[in-house]
């Protein structure tokens, strides 16, 4: 990969991104001690976009070179031509954005090799295997991302950047009453593979905590159906923040008609509610998906979206942000070198309150604390529907049983004004996710716990 573009500096166009990109992609995991998948891959190219008058043309190319640069340059320029023929917008250059940035997270360890791979996960495998012999089914697998750009813009900003991510996943399932239980959880975080497999004795405490959650759900009753008072943990906290509050805040969407965009400087949520998408750190921590410039050549910054339960602030690109009179703050990323920038989250949290999660707990007389979800949808008026995987019942202030599979819907900024706590505590997940808005893209998720009322799947 490329590490500088500036020698093209002099043939961009008047507004125009040269973005040189590779992505990097390791999938291998074991279903009950057999392999079923080992893949890696590798995609590379070189685009180019350039704005004339309102239009944007674009263009890509997987050959990296000289030449490719000066071709799709050319052909972006050409089309851009061509559609302002047709729309005649008019419209004056976006305004300018500087900045130079090299954010490489390359891991200075040896990277291990297949064969070292394949072992530690085999070795936690025969971990579940021995020790609870009851799981009808282990799935254990591993995803290795690295993304590496090289940006550079008619504005004169230039960046570099290697991102990589590392997930682990353990899947673990029992039968009771002749029906399938199963439970899994990720693990992982920023950096390359082999700063996180280390050893796999590390894993075994987190692997016989979601043993034991098996087990208790297995036990568990079905809840009770109906609008009920709940304390989301952080992980279904992130998803509702993401999913449900942070897309209809996606400048883009505002404009496709998106609910958010009747609600600029009104009261959305609980005055206990700030949202913010962050760019790159949390008190001074790097988090799971850390961008410092997006692929428009901005520099990040956070976006406070929600205010004392105000909305404030969309999310915005260069073209977006002119049109609602705004600064654009970074939110502009391409999944791969042949994908134009569109507006996306980066890392999206609710931030933490000033209550203690027991004593939220003990504030419920019927209820339940909902812990972890598989999977969720939402759109753009805000309702949403998540999976939940794992929960408990909440009586008389007291833990109960754990509650078997189910959902949890609503309309979520009615769900943010029904907010009466927010726990003091801020747990980010280690190995993000990926967002499927047109694109696949990483982003972070987190928040603590909040204490709303919910409708809940059951009985």
């Amino acid at each position: 990969m490329v590490k500088s573009l500036k020698k093209h500096f002099a043939n961009l166009p008047q507004y125009a991104e040269l973005r040189a990109q590779e992505n990097q992609i390791l999938n291998m995991s074991f279903m009950n001690g057999n392999m079923v998948a080992n893949a890696k891959s590798s995609k590379n190219g070189i685009s180019a976009r350039v704005y004339k008058h309102g239009a944007w043309g674009f263009a890509s190319n997987s050959l990296v070179s000289d030449e490719s640069v000066v071709e799709v340059l050319k052909a972006a320029e050409k089309n851009a031509a061509f559609i302002d023929s047709r729309l005649n917008l008019n419209k004056k250059l976006l305004p300018k954005q500087f900045g130079t940035l090299e954010k490489d997270f390359h891991s200075k360890k040896t990277p291990l090799s297949q064969g070292e791979l394949k072992e530690f996960l085999k070795t936690i495998d025969n971990y579940v295997a021995e020790k609870y012999p009851n799981i009808i089914q282990r799935v254990v697998g591993l995803r290795g991302l690295s993304m590496e750009k090289t940006l550079i813009t008619s504005d004169e900003s230039e960046y570099y950047s290697f991102l990589p991510t590392t997930a682990l996943y353990v899947q673990i399932t029992m039968m009771k009453d002749n029906a399938p239980v199963n439970i899994g959880d990720m693990f992982g975080g920023l950096g390359e593979i082999q700063e996180h497999l280390i050893n796999p004795s590390d894993l075994y405490e987190d692997i016989d905590l979601l043993y034991k959650q098996l087990i208790e759900k297995s036990e568990g009753v079905r809840p009770k159906a109906g609008l009920k008072e709940v304390i989301l943990d952080s992980d279904i906290a992130g998803i509702l923040a993401h999913e449900a509050i942070g897309h209809t805040t996606e400048a883009d969407l505002v404009i496709g008609g998106s609910i958010a965009g009747e609600y600029m400087d009104k009261q959305v949520a609980s005055p206990l509610v700030n949202l913010v998408d962050f760019a790159h750190s949390y008190k001074g921590q790097l988090l799971t998906i850390p961008i410092f410039m997006d692929d428009e050549g901005t520099v990040c910054e956070d976006v406070v979206i929600i205010e004392n339960g105000i909305l404030r602030n969309y999310m915005h690109n260069k073209e977006s942000a002119r049109m609602f009179n705004t600064t654009p703050k970074g939110n502009a990323r391409a999944w791969e070198f042949s994908d134009e920038p569109l507006i996306r989250m980066r890392n999206t949290a609710i931030l933490p309150g000033e209550s203690k999660l027991e004593a939220m707990i003990a504030s419920i007389e019927d209820g339940y604390y909902l812990t972890k979800t598989s999977n969720g949808q939402a759109d753009t008026t805000s309702e949403f529907t998540f999976a939940v995987t794992m929960g408990y019942e909440i009586k008389n202030g007291k833990l109960g049983k754990a509650i078997k599979d189910s959902t949890i819907s609503g309309i979520a900024f009615d769900v943010l004004k029904s907010v009466t706590a927010i726990s003091d505590e801020m747990k980010w997940s280690g190995a993000g996710g990926m967002c499927g808005k047109k694109q696949p893209i990483p982003v972070g998720m987190g928040g603590p716990s909040i204490k709303c009322k919910v409708n809940i799947g059951g009985e």
